[in-house]
């Protein structure tokens, strides 16, 4: 089955080139505009993978992991933070959100792409 991937970012920009590339990858794509949309998407559909933006407007990327992982149906859904957050602790706050990946923007697409790969193989392992 085609991994299911879940794009979170306030910034039109991001979106659109993920959204291009994942799909060039053959992934099934959905987009969540803010943290909001995000939830509301969670609670609709399991996703194999979701990738979080965690500075938004009104609920932000540690929430939303962490209601991800509060789910029983999303225990195997894996979550990458993408945020301009680059310090330790906020890094060390998205693992303890239960992150399982953290980059900072700005990033490699071609490494985001690696990345994504490797965390599908495990979970569909």
């Amino acid at each position: 089955m085609t991994p299911h991937i879940l794009l979170v970012d306030d910034e039109p920009n991001i979106v659109m080139s993920l959204e291009f590339l994942m799909r060039k990858a053959g992934y099934r794509v959905s987009i969540a505009r803010n943290g909001s949309e995000a939830l509301e998407a969670i609670n609709q559909t399991p996703f194999d993978l979701i990738i979080l933006d965690i500075m938004m407007p009104d609920v932000d990327g540690y929430q939303v992991c962490r209601h991800v992982r509060a789910l029983p149906l999303q225990t195997d859904t894996r979550v990458v933070f993408l945020s301009a957050k680059s310090k330790e602790a906020d890094m060390q706050q998205g693992y303890d959100a239960g992150a399982n990946l953290y980059l900072t923007k700005p990033f490699s697409t071609r490494q985001l792409m690696e990345k994504v790969k490797e965390l599908l193989a495990v979970g569909s392992s």
